[in-house]
């Protein structure tokens, strides 16, 4: 019969083909597999159950929130991690306490989504509201709002950006300044074995004078545990026209900082007195006293939920106290000299350069379209910092079609129309004028020498000295000079510009700082005079009887003043200018 009918006689005699009785093991095991597991028993009460939850959840979020410092706030995505992961140990506890099992992922959204519903709608409600949050900002719909970031005027260079002599143009790069905190710490033997300097540093304007300023971060946990008590000593600032480095000693230490551990952590003080803030960068800057602050830039989003960043106001946090106070961007203090960083301010208008004339233009017909190029820098005037970069054709020209300056307190900005060489151009024909030394330019310092826009810029070597300065035109950049001073430097420009009829010699004086008709002259007797090494040449500072002024003058150009000493009656001419230190045209002794 078996023969006959085959495996379904064979399913009739016993189930299972030959006759055999309980499958082969095979399909036993597969049975086995299939079948749910076997589920725990539940522990304690519902009641009990949610609340060893909550407490299990809640002591999660305050660990989380300690170290990932989110902003409770419906901009920052960082919130919703933390509702996320809340929701997900509150769940998995839950399942846990309960004595559920399954089998797959599945199973235990399907478990979740019946017998844990509130966790579960709140982490579809999250993905829901980051998906609208997040379209709402693309800027396929929203083009126009990214373009009106910032408000960008044309400006007329040669009347607002002041011309400066060569004594007052800052010499030294971000770099160089670095370099020369380290080698000062390495001289203090009371500081170098504890402490190590910040790799970053922040311009400001200093009393009138363009400085970097550094501040110095523990060594490691246990230098930090051997020195909280009193904190950090002191902090750098570096004259980036003299190159002098000063070690500020603090009669209490800096408290607060990056470097610290714990509560006084700044990211983590700055939250806790703010939780709800959203911060940017946070950069170290000194009031007029000296007094070292951290200002962290307060930003929010104006584009949808998570796009268009933009600065609302600043806090000020004292490093010595920790005391600290918010401002509001119209309100901030105006020896701060950073509330919006460059990268933001470079971001924003590559938008507005992008977006203006709309969307579509921006991918097809890019008519007037714009960006930045590569690089920045920053300018010191009327008591600010202001950035600079060029501004070049979105199709990738290696020449700008100008240049754009903007406050960073408070983002005022300038469009200035100058066609010219953009910056890498400008920097490889400054190396081409010194290709024998294989020195290295600088990023260039846009400066107005003789009413003409100008790249200044430091040549180095390999160890990262500087060795020579560099001038280039931005309008015709084959003009290039260099100098083993900036003085040197700055004459030869001028005479190069008088020969190429880019100026005429009424229009300004042998150093490009003011034409004769400008010239004043004066005498007196030296009450005080003293002397520093620059760039190998010896500059003298003479301060006459009567006046609050330094005139400054190079042994180069005036060999006679090695031999002036107090007392001696001089008669100097000179370029009326603010500040304390006045350059000489001409000097006169008359009498010893």
């Amino acid at each position: 019969l078996r023969l006959l009918l085959g495996p379904a006689g064979a399913m009739m005699n016993g189930g299972q083909p030959g006759g055999q009785q309980g499958g082969q093991p095979g399909e036993q095991q597969t049975r086995i597999q299939r079948e749910p597991p076997k589920q725990r028993p539940p522990k304690g009460t519902p009641v009990t159950r949610i609340l060893i939850s909550l407490a299990i959840t809640l002591a999660f979020g305050a660990v989380y929130f300690y170290f990932k410092l989110p902003a409770f706030n419906i901009h920052d995505t960082g919130f919703y991690w933390l509702i996320f992961w809340m929701c997900l140990v509150f769940t998995i506890t839950m399942i846990y306490l309960k004595g559920f099992r399954a089998n797959s992922t599945i199973g235990y959204i399907s478990y979740t989504r019946k017998k844990i519903p509130a966790p579960f709608w709140i982490v579809i409600g999250i993905i829901a509201v980051v998906i609208i949050g997040s379209v709402a900002g693309w800027e396929l719909f929203r083009s126009k709002d990214y373009s009106k970031l910032i408000t960008v005027e044309e400006g007329d260079f040669a009347s607002e950006v002041s011309e400066i002599s060569w004594n007052q143009i800052p010499i030294l790069d971000e770099d160089s300044a670095n370099n020369l905190a380290n080698r000062k710490l390495g001289e203090l033997s009371d500081l170098v074995s504890q402490f190590t300097v910040s790799e970053s540093s922040t311009q400001i304007n200093y009393n009138g004078s363009p400085v970097r300023v550094n501040y110095l971060n523990y060594g490691g946990f246990f230098k930090w545990w051997n020195n909280k008590d009193n904190g950090i000593p002191a902090y750098m600032m570096i004259d980036m026209r003299t190159q002098e480095v000063s070690v500020v000693r603090l009669n209490q230490g800096i408290k607060y900082s990056p470097s610290e551990y714990f509560g006084n952590d700044l990211t983590r003080q700055l939250r806790f007195n703010y939780p709800t803030l959203m911060f940017g960068d946070t950069n170290f800057e000194v009031d007029d006293n000296g007094t070292p602050y951290w200002v962290a830039s307060v930003v929010e989003k104006k584009i949808g939920l998570f796009s268009g960043t933009d600065v609302s106001g600043a806090v000020l946090v004292n490093a010595v106290t920790g005391e600290m106070e918010y401002y509001d961007i119209g309100s901030v203090p105006t020896w701060v000299d950073r509330v919006y960083s460059a990268d933001l301010l470079v971001s924003q208008y590559n938008y507005y350069g992008k977006y203006h004339n709309g969307f579509w233009n921006s991918l097809f017909g890019q008519s007037d379209c714009t960006t930045t190029t590569t690089g920045h820098n920053f300018i010191a005037q009327d008591n600010d910092v202001w950035m600079y970069t060029g501004i070049t054709s979105v199709t990738g020209d290696r020449g700008n079609i100008g240049f754009i300056l903007v406050n960073q307190r408070t983002k005022e900005a300038r469009y200035y129309s100058c066609a010219g060489a953009e910056e890498y151009s400008a920097m490889s024909s400054a190396q081409g004028a010194v290709q024998q030394y294989n020195y290295t330019a600088t990023f260039p310092l846009l400066l107005n020498i003789s009413d003409q826009p100008t790249y200044f810029m430091a040549l180095k070597d390999d160890a990262g000295l500087v060795k020579m300065y560099a001038m280039v035109n931005v309008q015709q950049y084959q003009i290039v000079t260099t100098g083993s001073s900036v003085s040197e430097c700055q004459e030869s420009y001028h005479e190069l510009l008088l020969k190429n009829n880019i100026i005429q010699e009424s229009d300004d004086s042998a150093d490009g700082s003011g034409g004769s008709a400008d010239r004043e002259t004066v005498s007196g007797a030296i009450t005080e005079i003293r002397s520093a090494n620059i760039d190998g040449n010896t500059i003298f500072y003479i301060k006459l009887d009567g006046g609050p002024v330094y005139y400054t003058v190079s042994a180069k150009d005036y060999p006679m003043a090695a031999v002036l000493n107090v007392g001696d009656s001089i008669t100097v001419t000179f370029t009326p200018g603010e500040g304390s230190l006045i350059s000489i045209k001409s000097l006169t002794i008359t009498s010893f």
